[in-house]
C-alpha cells in the first residue's frame, strides 16, 4: 500500500480482508479509493493470470465487471467469488450470444473461434481460445486455422486484421465498448494542440480512424509499461479515465492527460468502499458459473494463458 493515507473505512476493509483470508482484485478502471485497497490491480489479461495463481485464499472479491468475476470462478471453482455490486455488467459482453456464435460456426465450419475475454461464460464455452487486447494478435497467430471468428469487439477485430494474413470475421456485427466509442478524431487534434509534446496512446477498442491518428495503440497494461519505459515525459491517454489515476500514482515524474474527460465506464464505478465492506462481511454477491459451462470455458481460458 506504500505511503497512501488510508481512510478509516479503507483500513476496516483491509482488516476484514485479512480476517476472512480474502484477496481483492481490481481492474485498472476502478476509482482511486478502490485501487488503493486492492491486493492486485491489472488489465483483463493480468487479472486472468493472477486469478489462475491464487491458491492460499478462500475468498476472491472482484472489483470489475461480470465477465471478470465469472472468469475468476472458472479458474477457481473451489473458491467463493464475490462481486461488490452484482449490477456491474459489461454492455459489450452482453452483445454476443452463444446462439450467434453457433450460427457463425455453421456458416464458417473451417474457422476457429477467438473470443475476447470481455464475453460471458456461456459464450466462452463456445470458444476455441480467448484473447485480450494485450494478446489478441499473438492468440490469432497461434492457431492453425486461416479463418477466425472474432468477437465481440469489432474494433479489436479490425486492429488484429490489419496485422495478420488470416481472415478475421467479426461477430456480432456492431459489437463495441461504448466508452472507447466516445473518442473521435477531433479529440486527438484538440489534445495535440493543447499538449504538442505528448505521445498519443489509445486502446484498440477505439474506432479505426482514432487508432490511425495515435502514436501507439495499446492495452491498458501496455499503456502502463510504455509510460514507464518511454523517453517521453507527456502522454495523452485514450481509454477509461481511471487508468490515469494509476498512471499518475505509479509514474509521478511524468504527465498524463485524458483524451476525453468524460470517458467513464459507469458500471465499473458501481463498486464503492461500502459495497466492498458489505461483500466481505456478508460474503455476497456471489458469482457462480454452472459446472458444465465452467468446465468447457476453462479450456479456452487456459489455452489463452498458455499462449500469453
Amino acid at each position: 500500500m506504500g505511503n497512501i493515507m488510508l481512510t478509516d473505512l479503507q483500513k476496516e476493509i483491509i482488516e476484514l480482508k485479512d480476517e476472512k483470508n480474502a484477496i481483492i482484485l481490481a481492474h485498472n478502471y476502478q476509482p482511486k479509493e478502490i485501487q488503493e485497497i486492492a491486493d492486485f490491480l491489472g488489465d483483463s489479461l493480468e487479472l486472468c493470470i493472477k486469478a489462475s495463481e491464487i491458491e492460499d485464499k478462500e475468498l476472491i472479491v472482484f472489483c470489475g465487471v461480470d465477465f471478470m468475476a465469472e472468469t475468476a470462478y472458472i479458474l477457481n471453482p473451489d473458491k467463493k467469488i464475490l462481486i461488490p455490486d452484482i449490477e456491474a455488467e459489461c454492455p459489450m459482453a452482453h452483445m454476443l450470444s452463444k446462439e450467434e456464435i453457433k450460427t457463425a460456426k455453421k456458416n464458417h465450419p473451417d474457422a476457429a473461434v477467438v473470443l475476447y475475454v470481455n464475453s460471458l461464460a456461456d459464450t466462452k464455452a463456445e470458444a476455441d481460445i480467448l484473447a485480450t487486447s494485450a494478446n489478441a494478435l499473438k492468440v490469432v497467430e497461434s492457431l492453425d486455422e486461416d479463418k477466425i471468428l472474432f468477437g465481440p469487439d469489432n474494433n479489436l477485430a479490425t486492429f488484429v486484421a490489419k496485422q495478420t494474413n488470416k481472415e478475421i470475421i467479426p461477430i456480432p456485427d456492431g459489437g463495441h465498448c461504448y466508452v472507447h466509442k466516445m473518442f473521435h478524431e477531433g479529440d486527438i487534434a484538440f489534445a495535440k494542440e493543447s499538449h504538442p509534446n505528448a505521445e498519443v496512446i489509445v486502446h484498440p477498442e477505439c474506432n479505426d480512424e482514432v487508432q490511425s491518428l495515435a502514436d501507439y495503440v495499446l492495452s491498458t497494461g501496455g499503456m502502463i509499461s510504455h509510460g514507464k519505459e518511454s523517453n517521453s515525459k507527456e502522454f495523452i491517454i485514450g481509454t477509461e479515465i481511471d487508468l490515469i489515476t494509476r498512471l499518475k500514482k505509479e509514474i509521478p515524474d511524468k504527465k498524463f492527460y485524458p483524451l476525453f474527460d468524460e470517458a467513464i465506464c459507469k458500471t465499473m464505478k458501481l463498486h464503492t468502499l461500502e459495497k466492498v465492506k458489505n461483500s466481505l462481511i456478508n460474503e455476497e454477491q456471489e458469482v457462480v458459473v454452472p459446472k458444465e459451462i465452467a468446465e468447457k470455458s476453462l479450456k479456452a481460458v487456459q489455452r489463452m494463458i498458455e499462449v500469453s
